[in-house]
């Protein structure tokens, strides 16, 4: 994609993210690679479902801006969560977006102490992986950078205890799906835990076929299998 559409495609995440309710108010922010050292990101404190493509603002991966500011976001400044951004960059040169956003059932079932890295749902397997819980840091923290940089080398998504998520992908678009899936994920397991918990999980046979599935998708992260298979040894012998 050219960078006009990748900067229209930006505002079209930004308004699904604000209409299903994965994002309040001013935020959440979107971030997506232009090229090796240029990255486009939304401005801070816009709301994300009203964004203008004009109003993206492009920084080179030291979060130095080196686009010509426009009458349309001269005034702007980069989001404030751009150092979580740049690291995923740095770190994963395959990694094409960034999406970070407040869905609140995943919220939700951090602040409960509930482990969203559970194997109980097959789509889960296939299409996010274990999804680990970084431990709390201010926003915009270097602390809340470091954990990010490490979680990010096997993981696509992630969650910010107390805080939301953090996805990313080959592009925007599957950025922004790995979200929703994450959200939609947690929403089952809230409605698991009001029906009286999960009476157990998938069992490794299960899980082997799963790990299939997502290895032909090339999803594979280094380390998933041992994850998957650690998750699973754990259930049984709960149960």
């Amino acid at each position: 994609m050219n960078e006009h559409a990748i900067r229209e495609l930006m505002c079209r995440v930004g308004q699904q993210m604000h209409a299903t309710g994965l994002v309040e108010g001013t935020a959440g922010n979107l971030s997506a690679r232009l090229s090796e050292e240029r990255i486009l990101t939304t401005p801070s404190g816009l709301a994300k479902g009203e964004l203008l493509p004009e109003q993206m603002i492009i920084v080179n991966l030291n979060g130095q801006r080196v686009d010509t500011p426009t009458e349309a976001n001269a005034h702007l400044r980069p989001t404030s969560e751009l150092m979580l951004h740049l690291e995923c960059y740095k770190v994963r040169p395959d990694v094409q977006a960034v999406v970070h956003a407040h869905p609140p059932h995943v919220v939700a079932m951090t602040i409960a102490g509930y482990d969203l890295g559970q194997v109980l749902v097959p789509e889960m397997v296939i299409l996010l992986g274990i999804v680990p819980t970084l431990p709390y840091t201010t926003p915009g923290s270097t602390e809340g950078r470091d954990a990010v940089g490490t979680a990010v080398r096997e993981h696509d998504a992630m969650v910010l205890a107390y805080h939301g998520s953090l996805t990313v992908g080959n592009n925007l678009s599957e950025a922004y799906r790995r979200l929703e899936s994450l959200e939609h994920t947690a929403r089952i397991l809230t409605l698991v835990q009001q029906l009286g918990g999960a009476k157990g999980g998938l069992n490794r046979e299960q899980v082997e076929a799963l790990i299939a599935i997502r290895t032909r998708l090339g999803r594979m992260r280094p380390g998933d299998e041992a994850r998957f298979l650690d998750r699973v040894t754990q259930v049984s012998n709960e149960a």
